[in-house]
């Protein structure tokens, strides 16, 4: 974490003027770099700038301060920006980097942030100014002590709890991360009408029905890898959705999710076209429900095949050139150590141990899928 000390050094002028002139540079030269002052702190707000450019435009643009750690936990300005509630007044209780702060300013006249940091919370409200926004307040407290203490009603209570133990371990279970917002959840009841809660994308979907009731629960990908489930409380049906961004999205109320696989016989020769199910669907056990109507699906984690293209989906479609049977020693003989890009949906093994054992170096321009179907292993040749 940045000390006090350095986050005085990193707003001088001397200094920021040193990251604007070495952005660009490898972060590595620059902290050997004589001439820098201050070299290796610039050297690290260099680096991670350059990440930010892709994952956090907006702070990148106005050459924000960021402390390493806390942009590695950082939500990305493109998931924040998903985060679909507004209203007038909203406490967020993981202030942290302030991505999802920035992103709340948009849809709230008045946002309320909590970072028990004091250095963080200091170099989130002088990023926040640096981006122009008047609206938010960053107050250094935990979540637990301002929600002892507040009298002041939101509309909404935001969190996206820590999910790393002292010692950097990766956490799942919400009452093991910080702050517990399973223990705090009378005081947030207190607080606000409804809560949204981000957590890990390996939370299960069913587990936040169990702990919250009726509410609506959201699974977010980008780029199809999934990047964060979405829990909103105060709704009156529970719903599951699955949102692709920039792609769109698919929601049900719960109780409507039909699943059930396609019964056809599976015919090879019929399908030209193979659907690979955005990850948010397969997350959120909504492919059949999704797609069923459009292709044959045989399993929620398996491809979709159609005879004609189905047109836009929350997915990727390719043209098949043909489909057998999945026969390694056939495969050895007619690919002879070439190259080629490996697709498994419901395969017992990875993609480095099929490559292995059809003997094909991974990588290339010819691609290939494998999955099962009905208990029988296919091999699908794509175009």
């Amino acid at each position: 974490m940045i000390t006090l000390e350095e986050f005085e050094l990193l707003r001088s002028d001397e200094v920021r003027r040193a990251v604007a002139a070495n952005i660009g540079r490898d972060a590595a030269e620059v902290a050997l770099d004589r001439r820098v002052p201050h070299a290796r702190l610039v050297a690290t707000q260099v680096k991670y700038l350059a990440r930010a450019a892709t994952k956090l435009p907006s702070f990148a643009a106005a050459q924000c301060i960021l402390p390493p750690r806390a942009f590695e936990q950082a939500s990305s300005e493109a998931c924040a920006a998903h985060k679909r509630i507004e209203g007038e007044a909203v406490l967020d209780l993981t202030c942290g980097l302030g991505v999802d702060a920035l992103a709340l300013s948009r849809r709230f006249r008045r946002v309320t942030a909590l970072e028990r940091d004091p250095v963080l919370a200091r170099i989130t409200a002088h990023n926040l100014r640096l981006l122009g926004v008047d609206n938010v307040e960053v107050a250094c407290a935990s979540a637990e002590e301002f929600l002892a203490r507040t009298t002041d009603r939101f509309d909404w209570v935001y969190a996206d709890p820590d999910r790393r133990s002292d010692a950097g371990c990766k956490l799942v279970l919400l009452e093991e991360c910080s702050p517990d917002v399973l223990r705090l959840r009378p005081a947030i009841e207190r607080a606000a009408p409804r809560f949204c809660l981000k957590c890990s994308p390996l939370f299960d979907v069913d587990e936040a029905f169990r702990l919250f009731g009726a509410c609506e629960v959201e699974v977010v990908s980008l780029n199809d890898e999934c990047k964060e489930v979405v829990v909103r409380t105060g709704c009156d049906v529970p719903r599951i959705a699955a949102a692709a961004v920039g792609r769109g999205g698919f929601s049900l109320p719960r109780a409507d999710v039909d699943n059930a696989p396609c019964r056809k016989e599976f015919d090879p020769a019929r399908y030209g076209w193979l659907v690979v199910p955005d990850v948010a669907l397969r997350k959120a056990r909504l492919t059949c429900a999704c797609l069923g109507g459009r292709v044959d699906l045989w399993s929620n984690d398996g491809y979709g095949f159609a005879a004609e293209h189905p047109g836009e989906l929350l997915g990727s479609v390719f043209a098949v050139e043909r489909i057998e049977p999945y026969d390694p020693s056939r495969l050895r003989r007619a690919l002879r150590g070439r190259r080629a890009e490996i697709l498994k949906r419901d395969f017992p093994w990875p993609a480095a141990e099929i490559a292995r054992r059809i003997g094909v170096r991974e990588g290339g321009g010819l691609r290939l899928a494998f999955t099962r179907i009905a208990g029988r292993f296919w091999t699908i040749w794509l175009k």
